[in-house]
């Protein structure tokens, strides 16, 4: 009895020895993940960069190559024209304005005082030719008077009547100023001309192009002295900032990478390593693009990836091959 539980003892330990063996063997054969590696390329923005408006390429200030900052005056038009523009625009702002001002106050005191003035003497005419009708038809009633002078005078009355109430209708028009609608046309039409102004004091500003960001001249399209039409291209940049990486990474890792994960970036020319971090992970799933090809993922469904770069320097290019190292945890 003792020695057939000897015997399954021995069987037992046996087992858990071999058990034992298989797992160490599984655990050297596929040690644990500690990080996930994946292959992209460096993508920096590009700017075409141009004038709003045509004209005549006056000067370049930088070539290829060259290093601009933020607001660096990079070339410039013929700006002549521009000048005259700004020049008329001005005069038909002031004109206007004081025509707009001078409807605003409305007439002068000198004018109405005028226009009342004349109501005056042709009120006084009428009365005078009032009276000489009135006596020629007493004395045409009498015999005294022939027919063709009180048909003169008659009409002479008519005429001062006609005459005090053309001048009574100038002098309440005088006396009221202008109608509300005159006053709130003379304003439209100075706001119009400040704007007009303003447009044109904006495309002489336009005249001159400046760099809208940190970076590097890549192209010189055109040369001074070019006709230019407004949105030509004259100048590629290449913008310092943002530089991130473009990645995919398998369904099957998908889970293992989410925005905000921390990453470095290291490259195949040199040893530097950039920190760096997951931006963005596209929604939809997409088959592997060639650069980026595996004989394990030629068929595989993966993500996009954009690692943004902390401080990226100018070792980083466009398109360049780069590794990027997820650390799992």
């Amino acid at each position: 009895m003792v020695t057939k539980n000897r015997t399954t003892l021995i069987i037992v330990i046996a087992a858990v020895a071999v058990i034992a063996a298989v797992m160490l063997g599984r655990s050297m054969l596929h040690p644990t993940q500690q990080s996930l590696t994946l292959s992209g390329n460096v993508d920096i923005r590009q700017v075409n960069l141009g004038f709003r408006v045509g004209g005549r390429l006056k000067s370049l200030q930088v070539d290829e190559g060259s290093h601009v900052k933020q607001g660096d005056v990079l070339g410039q038009l013929d700006d002549q024209p521009f000048q005259i523009a700004v020049a008329d625009a001005t005069a038909g702002r002031a004109s206007l304005g004081a025509r707009h001002a001078l409807i605003s106050r409305g007439y002068r005191k000198e004018d109405i005082a005028q226009a009342k003035a004349n109501l005056a003497a042709r009120e006084a005419a009428q009365k005078n030719s009032g009276q000489l009708l009135l006596r020629q038809q007493q004395l045409t009633g009498t015999g005294a008077g022939s027919q063709r002078a009180l048909d003169d005078a008659r009409s002479t009355d008519d005429q001062a009547i006609a005459a005090v109430a053309a001048a009574r209708q100038q002098f309440l028009a005088l006396d009221k100023g202008y109608r509300p609608e005159e006053i709130t046309e003379a304003e439209a039409n100075h706001q119009r001309s400040a704007a007009q102004l303003e447009n044109a004091q904006l495309q002489l500003a336009d005249t001159v192009l400046k760099a809208p960001s940190d970076g590097i001249i890549l192209t010189r399209a055109v040369e001074p002295g070019t006709i230019l039409a407004a949105g030509n291209t004259v100048l590629t940049l290449s913008l310092t900032t943002p530089v991130w990486v473009r990645c995919y990474v398998a369904e099957s890792d998908l889970g293992k990478v989410a925005p905000g994960t921390h990453v470095s970036v290291s490259t195949d020319s040199g040893n530097q390593s950039y920190n760096a971090v997951v931006g963005f992970v596209s929604p939809t799933a997409e088959f592997t693009p060639k650069n980026v090809e595996t004989s394990d993922l030629r068929t595989a469904l993966v993500y996009r990836l954009r690692v943004i770069i902390d401080h990226p320097d100018q070792v980083l290019r466009q398109g360049m091959p780069v590794t990027v190292t997820i650390p799992l945890h």
